[in-house]
């Protein structure tokens, strides 16, 4: 029977009967143990309840269901990169979790506990003592093979003595129901972000059976890693850095996700400094130090100057600074050769000498081709086993750290293999085939089996190891997909560990009792500071071209383009769009075909669709700085500029396109107004905002204002600026030069005008953090206060374009002031001087 005809179509059909439907359609994969179909061939108890209450829901109530959880990923964000994508992708949440009960995650958490340990225990060794290589436990080549053992770390003990401070392993449960580790994660363990966002996503749109399943929260292992982390600092009240390799990371959404979520300051390799043996930030308000530092870039690109000399990613004499003990990593440099595959070979050895008991979670079983005896066995049984990088390196014409299935070569392949193995053995290990387990999806309207890895985390805390309740569950779109063969077409699940009894509701916020009082962020780090002061520009372009292109198709709607005065106004903003580059030269002779151009265009950079992707790509870099609102404005701006490009517009068309966007900047500009909190980074935007519009302003004001201006074009200037409705309302007369000059330059009670502009950017100024606090105005603030005396001691009638084009230029030179001032400057970065002395 097919479950489309069992769920939804019959008013009669009861919560049962749908539950019945499901059951008897699901068919598990011969001889795989699967999730929901326990040991004796039935369906688990906890899986039974979990689908009686779902479907007590009915079809139409889940389906509601479903898509609120996808509106809510789109609307929120939530997103991700595959290896070498341009442009984001939205993240592909499994609508069902995957469900484990409370006794067999104590074992789960019991292997995790005992692995983590053994783990910090062999990489202490590695780069301390060296017990075990001296002994034999454990080759050398095994270690010194990988590109991850940082030799200039050697001898090195981080503050604190503890390399590992967050852990992960990816787990799949083997053919006899046991659950096996199938890799280790200790450079740098991603994806419990995305684990957090799964959960925020599910439990929102099913609360009622997230509450009812008693499934245990996920804040209390968050809020422990981040007291273990400010427990690792020497000051009470540290300053913690998330340490990303930047927007182009495949899991920088969850880099800038964990770090609102934990209050870290996320920082790229370009904010951080080394003085003086000791890590610091750069902030508008000049250096300051970095107690702690979760880094998500893998330590080889750490620092320029003893790594890895090609990085663009680092931090020149970080590890200087780490042997000084003037920073703490989480987790240390160099811990990264704890995941070569390599080293899977040993952990049963290791975990005997070092702990004294065996695995309580299995390897996946691996022989290391590097010993001669092992070499050998891999080699006689190759048809059975897959054979991978012992460091990550690639096997055959395959990629990198993608074993490859033996026994699916062809004979010249398997040859080579063969001869390579032989050559150079000490690159290649060989692993056991482990088909994986499966847990339903829901597909259709039905249940699916499919195979699925669970990678479970750590954190270090100062009472020992702590484990995530649940993890981050891939889930691949292949039924035959083994461990070694997971790629492409991945989902994601929710993971619901089902506690015994009722869960405690648990937050990150602070009680009333522990919270101090804080109404600023604090400093607010120059790179920041830089793409909130781009994003308010690039907005502000992209509203000045949408007004350019409006007001184009109203003339042509309105006006005959062929004859007269209009058509040589039309001609002007043409000439405008044109030298803003929003359309080619070659559009010119056909307005509508310009307005689409200019509208749509991927290829001319000053069209309204490509500001707003950078605009986009401004807010990527600090979007844990943005509200989910602004985020989606901005992507609804993106998609509604970048679909149905038409070569020709008709007039309306042109129109209303260009209306409706420039209703999504208004809307915004009201949330930055009235949603942003009043501190350094909303006033960088807004002076990036006011900077631009100020030019924008000017330069309308030289193509349309000039001494000979005939009425259209002081109309044309009129609607750039917003300003009709005023204007009719003050002055009874037509359009006059200078009225219109005054209203457009000097009108200090005018919102569009340049002189409104430039007092709200000298308030901003002065309220901005100074370097040194001598009483000395810096620069942007001298530059500000001499050009808001000249404009508002201007007078209408004696300006003219000279005097515009000066202002322009001014502002632009204002610009470049603050760039210098507030933004990265690299070596030049200046600490904050305190004066002391007598008043």
């Amino acid at each position: 029977m097919n479950i489309s005809d069992a769920l939804p179509t019959s008013k009669e059909s009861t919560a049962s009967e749908r539950l019945a439907a499901l059951i008897a359609d699901y068919k598990p994969l011969p001889g795989i143990p699967d999730e929901f179909i326990g040991p004796d061939g039935r369906p688990r108890d906890y899986w039974l309840r979990y689908l009686n209450s779902l479907t007590d829901l009915g079809a139409d109530d889940i389906g509601r269901r479903f898509a609120t959880a996808d509106r809510h990923i789109h609307d929120s964000g939530v997103s991700y990169r595959s290896y070498g994508d341009t442009r984001e992708r939205t993240w592909p949440l499994s609508h069902l979790p995957l469900l484990i009960e409370a006794n067999e995650w104590r074992e789960i958490a019991a292997g995790i506990e005992q692995r983590a340990e053994l783990m910090e225990r062999i990489v202490a060794d590695i780069y301390g003592e060296g017990a075990l290589i001296a002994a034999g436990d454990l080759p050398a080549a095994a270690v010194t093979g990988s590109a991850d053992f940082l030799h200039p770390l050697h001898g090195v003990t981080p503050p604190g003595g503890r390399f590992l401070h967050f852990y992960a392993a990816d787990l799949g449960r083997g053919p006899d129901g046991r659950w096996w580790v199938l890799g280790d994660r200790a450079q740098a363990p991603s994806g419990a972000g995305y684990a957090l966002a799964n959960r925020l996503v599910l439990s929102r749109a099913f609360p009622a059976l997230y509450r009812d399943m008693n499934v245990e929260r996920l804040a209390p292992f968050f809020q422990a890693f981040r007291y273990g982390l400010t427990s690792l600092a020497e000051r009470s009240d540290p300053r913690i850095c998330l340490w990303t390799p930047g927007p182009l990371n495949e899991t920088y959404f969850e880099q800038a996700y964990l770090a609102r979520y934990l209050g870290f300051i996320l920082v790229e390799g370009g904010d951080l400094t080394v003085r003086d043996g000791k890590v610091h930030v750069r902030t508008i308000a000049g250096l300051k130090r970095a107690d702690v530092i979760w880094r998500r870039i893998d330590g080889d690109f750490a620092d320029p100057l003893e790594l890895n000399s090609q990085s663009r990613l680092g931090v020149a004499g970080l590890v200087e600074a780490v042997r000084e003990g003037g920073v703490m990593l989480a987790n240390a440099l160099g811990s990264g050769v704890l995941e070569a595959p390599v080293m899977m070979s040993f952990m049963p050895k290791l975990c005997r000498k070092l702990l004294g008991e065996e695995l309580r979670l299995p390897n996946i079983a691996t022989w290391w081709c590097g010993q001669q005896k092992e070499r050998a066995s891999v080699i006689a049984d190759l048809d059975d086993l897959a054979i991978g990088g012992a460091f990550g390196n690639p096997v055959l014409r395959f990629p990198q750290n993608q074993p490859v299935i033996a026994g699916l070569l062809n004979a010249d392949e398997k040859a080579r293999l063969i001869d390579a193995i032989g050559e150079r053995g000490i690159d290649y290990v060989g692993q056991e085939v482990v088909n994986l387990s499966t847990t339903p999806v829901w597909n259709d309207d039905r249940l699916t089996p499919r195979p699925f890895v669970l990678r479970v985390y750590a954190a270090r805390t100062e009472n020992g190891w702590t484990i995530m309740p649940g993890g981050f569950c891939r889930i691949s779109d292949r039924a035959d997909a083994r461990a070694v063969s997971m790629g492409g077409g991945v989902q994601s699940a929710d993971v619901w560990v089902l506690a015994d009894k009722p869960v405690e509701m648990i937050t990150l916020l602070p009680s009333n009792e522990t919270a101090r009082i804080r109404r600023l962020m604090g400093n607010l780090p120059s790179r920041a500071a830089d793409n909130l002061f781009w994003l308010g520009r690039y907005l502000e372009r992209v509203e000045a071209t949408l007004r350019l292109i409006r007001c184009l198709a109203g003339r042509m709607i309105n006006t005959d383009a062929e004859t007269g005065t209009t058509a040589w106004t039309v001609s002007k903003v043409i000439a405008l769009l044109v030298a803003w580059h929003a359309a080619p030269k070659s559009a010119a002779s056909n307005p509508l075909a310009l307005c689409a151009v200019a509208l749509h265009s991927e290829e001319s950079y000053g069209s309204a669709l490509s500001l707003v992707r950078d605009a986009r790509r401004a807010a990527s870099v600090i979007r844990e700085r943005l509200s989910a609102d602004t985020w989606r404005l901005i992507g609804e701006l993106d998609q509604m500029l970048g679909v149905d490009q038409k070569p020709l517009l008709s007039e309306a068309e042109a129109y209303d396109r260009a209306d409706l966007a420039l209703r999504a900047i208004a809307a915004l500009s009201g949330l930055a107004q009235e949603n942003m909190n009043r501190g350094a980074g909303w006033r960088l935007f807004d002076i990036g905002r006011r900077v631009e519009r100020a030019i924008n302003s000017c330069r309308f004001a030289r193509q349309f204002a000039g001494p000979t201006a005939p009425s259209d074009d002081l109309e044309v200037l009129l609607d750039l600026a917003d300003s009709q409705i005023t204007y009719r309302s003050r002055y009874l007369m037509g359009v006059g030069l200078s009225t219109v000059r005054d209203m457009v330059m000097l009108d200090p009670f005018n919102p569009r005008s340049v002189a409104f502009q430039l007092e709200r950017l000298d308030d901003h100024l002065q309220n901005l953090p100074v370097l040194s606090d001598d009483g000395m105005p810096e620069k942007p603030r001298r530059q500000i206060v001499k050009l808001v005396a000249e404009v508002t001691t201007a007078v209408a009638a004696e300006l003219d374009t000279d005097k515009i084009l000066s202002f322009e230029k001014r502002l632009l030179d204002l610009a470049e002031a603050i760039a210098a001032r507030y933004f990265l400057q690299g070596p030049h970065s200046a600490r904050a001087d305190r004066w002391s002395g007598l008043a």
